[in-house]
């Protein structure tokens, strides 16, 4: 018999096999001995209590033989002579996973990505940090992986009608993730070891015969009776497929701009616009675990502490985004004249310092100014508190920066807290980056979390500027049915660029969505090759 059972245990046994089995038991009614194993379903934290404990939820063995968890497996299959191949613009996770269900539906790949590969990419990134210099086609936003690879690897997402989440999952682990992504509540890679998973992700589409160019940047297109017929690369380039997917990320401007250049549908798009702030992360686990001391004798295998804020005004949501518990502040700009920072955590999440995004939503009305750049307006609005908070912080991508009570305030700091951001901050008045709408919604909103948090309103957290990139600021129109763009039926708009995805696991799902939509168009209309 398999029966589905939930249990709660202290946080300090949660890794002991043996008392999780001896709670399973007394929870199904039998002796130990008869549970022959278990799969877990689900790990969650409950913290709310003053006494922490893990909910384990697990379908349970009993009197029967125990059948481990079976992951899906992608196998190898030889593409290099496949019929028809598909150009894929950018190597992030909407891509990646585009190439792998590709390959699954016998067709080739050919990746394009912009950026360096995973290496290479590191060392600009190092440079970055160290002394302010940014590559502009090499940096937290482009190159292999895309913006999910060194911002992190949080796998959660409430998308669960877009695609197989336990699929996407699952070919992470096969690729080189640990296992407890499967069941974690919150499942957490780890900015470190995200780099290995693609580099496998890599030489598998390679070994499967498809191809993967870096330094490869899409500079244009020919059509043909509403078709592409190639593609143009900044190295003089020009490559044929019968199909092209367009999965740049949601920092590629120039695509956005070359769209509207040749009269392509693209549409102004809302998104959400605020800072970084840095707390201590040990105030956080006092905050959030109910304690005093971390000499606290319940603190022992608790995990660094996160939380969810969300607070409404005048109709403007503000909440946190992509917190990062024992994590760092990273510079996510592409270029040179704009200051745009992120968050990320290594697997352990043991860093001093937590920091989370927090931003507010971003209407019409907000870029209304820009209105000139029809459908790019969102986007120059965007650009333009970038390039405010570059000015302000003076260079090297030093950022402008206040306490949290000066922030509220409207003072600016005289002396600033220690904080994770390796290029260095600025003491500045950071609301002014802001339109006063925006600005005022975060000062309110810090006032409103210091209530809900006890403690988290505090002269010991920074507010650093501006978490500008936390969706794409445009969306590429598409076809309901077939998924290719209105005006090209051959050219698939995909993942977090398009406007379509907000994750790594959303622009995964919309990767496969795409892929395997192509494969069928293709089995049902042979025709649709691209003319000579």
């Amino acid at each position: 018999m398999q029966k589905k059972i939930q249990i709660k245990i202290p946080v300090s046994g949660s890794a002991n096999e043996q008392l999780v089995k001896s709670h399973l038991a007394k929870e199904a009614g039998c002796s130990e001995k008869n549970i022959t194993g278990y799969n877990l379903i689900k790990r969650s934290l409950d913290a709310r209590s003053k006494f922490p404990q893990v909910l384990l939820t697990a379908t349970v063995f009993i009197n029967e033989p125990f059948h481990p968890r079976v992951l899906f497996q992608q196998t190898r299959q030889d593409v290099s002579r496949a019929n028809k191949s598909v150009i894929i613009i950018g190597a992030g996770p909407a891509g990646l996973f585009a190439a792998l269900s590709l390959i699954r539906s016998g067709l080739r790949p050919i990746i394009l990505e912009r950026g360096k590969d995973i290496r290479a990419r590191r060392r600009d990134i190092a440079r970055l940090n160290k002394e302010g210099i940014i590559h502009p086609e090499s940096n937290y936003c482009f190159g292999e992986g895309g913006a999910g690879t060194y911002s992190d690897g949080k796998l959660y997402t409430r998308s669960n009608k877009r695609g197989n989440i336990h699929r996407i999952l699952d070919l992470f682990v096969r690729f080189g993730a640990e296992e407890n992504i499967l069941y974690e509540a919150h499942p957490h890679i780890g900015t470190n070891k995200l780099p290995g998973i693609i580099g496998a992700m890599r030489d598998f589409i390679i070994e499967c015969g498809g191809e993967i160019h870096f330094n490869k940047k899409m500079t244009g297109w020919s059509e043909y009776r509403g078709k592409i017929t190639e593609v143009q690369t900044a190295d003089g380039d020009r490559l044929r497929a019968d199909a092209v997917i367009l999965a740049t990320g949601h920092s590629a401007r120039d695509i956005f701009r070359m769209l509207d250049q040749n009269k392509k549908e693209i549409q102004a798009k809302p998104f959400a616009l605020g800072i970084r702030v840095e707390h201590p992360q040990e105030l956080i686990n006092s905050i959030q675990y109910h304690y005093e001391s971390e000499a606290d004798s319940r603190t022992p295998n608790l995990p660094a502490a996160s939380y969810q804020l969300v607070h409404t005004e005048n109709n403007r949501s503000v909440f946190s985004f992509c917190m990062c518990p024992g994590g760092i502040i990273a510079p996510a700009a592409t270029n040179e004249g704009e200051i745009v920072v992120n968050g990320w955590s290594p697997s352990k999440r043991n860093n001093p310092f937590a920091n989370s995004g927090i931003v507010v939503n971003v209407e019409e009305k907000d870029w209304q100014a820009w209105s000139k750049y029809g459908p790019l307006a969102a986007m120059y609005f965007q650009s333009s508190i970038e390039q405010k908070a570059f000015a302000m912080g003076g260079g090297y991508f030093k950022a402008p920066a206040q306490r949290m009570t000066d922030f509220v305030k409207g003072i600016i700091s005289t002396t600033l807290p220690p904080c994770s951001y390796t290029p260095g901050l600025k003491s500045a008045d950071v609301p002014s980056v802001f339109p006063k709408s925006i600005s005022q919604s975060l000062q309110r909103a810090f006032l409103s979390f210091g209530l809900k948090m006890n403690g988290y309103f505090t002269q010991e957290a920074v507010i650093v500027a501006t978490e500008s990139r936390t969706s794409s600021p445009v969306r590429i129109p598409r076809d309901d049915k077939t998924l290719a763009h209105p005006q090209i039926i051959n050219l698939f708009p995909c993942g977090e660029g398009a406007g379509y995805a907000g994750g790594i696991m959303s622009a995964a799902m919309d990767g496969e969505r795409v892929a395997e939509k192509i494969a069928e168009i293709f089995s049902s209309k042979p025709t649709i090759h691209v003319n000579a």
